[in-house]
């Protein structure tokens, strides 16, 4: 058995640039979560969270520690893996003399790598059947970009971040006719449809949903279907 540990990393902004934050996760070698960190950057672009999460990760990482990292940035992914010698031997120019954006941010990620055994994966994002981990981060750094506070597990956070379900795709009409509205279906709730929740959760009503269950929004959280039809409110 593999004894490398799981990570995943990901960065956000409510607007390019805009208010960002960034977030890590950190598993074991079986996937399972055990800690997590994120903080604020102030406004600044998703690309920049997104290198700035990557980094924060290393640092977190014991340089004997073979780690694995998931990311869905291709962007940040590529920048440390396949541009990074080619901006060295160019002297910091990208292949059409441009300085290389976020220059200090992939030198530091540089310097971290030397010493470290680091496997990097690509995982889609906001997928339905998307990679667990990712979720956790894409949370964390959302919530970050929101607030604009450092939240974790060593700062005595003791939930990991719940992700957003994702959307499932939308089922085609086999015809035109209208639909009835009644009471509990995916009409609901405020208007919004009902979806397969991807993980566990709360609804405002106090009692929790499991993975797989029907959930829709109810106020600014996701719930049960039943609740959404009530009207129920946040708590």
């Amino acid at each position: 058995m593999s004894d490398r540990i799981i990570a995943a990393c990901d960065g956000a902004a409510k607007g390019n640039p805009g208010p960002a934050g960034w977030g890590w996760v950190i598993a074991d070698a079986q996937g399972r979560p055990e800690r997590w960190e994120a903080g604020p950057l102030g406004r600044a672009t998703n690309n920049i969270g997104e290198l700035t999460a990557l980094q924060r990760l290393l640092e977190a990482v014991d340089p004997g520690t073979p780690v694995e990292v998931r990311m869905d940035s291709q962007y940040a992914m590529k920048a440390v893996t396949q541009w990074l010698p080619g901006w060295k031997r160019n002297g910091w120019k990208t292949a059409s003399g441009q300085p290389v954006a976020n220059r200090e941010l992939v030198e530091a990620i540089d310097r971290l790598l030397a010493d470290r055994d680091v496997t990097f994966q690509y995982v889609p994002a906001h997928r339905e059947d998307g990679d667990h981990l990712n979720a956790i981060a894409d949370q964390a750094a959302s919530d970050a970009a929101v607030t604009q506070a450092a939240a974790g597990t060593a700062l005595g956070s003791t939930d990991m971040p719940v992700p957003a379900p994702a959307s499932a795709p939308p089922a085609r009409r086999k015809s035109a006719a209208p639909r009835k509205r009644t009471s509990g279906s995916a009409a609901t709730g405020g208007g919004s449809r009902a979806i397969k929740a991807k993980f566990p959760g709360s609804c405002p009503c106090g009692k929790p949903y499991a993975a797989g269950d029907m959930i829709t929004k109810n106020g600014s959280r996701w719930g049960h279907q039943a609740c959404g039809s009530l009207g129920a409110v946040d708590a």
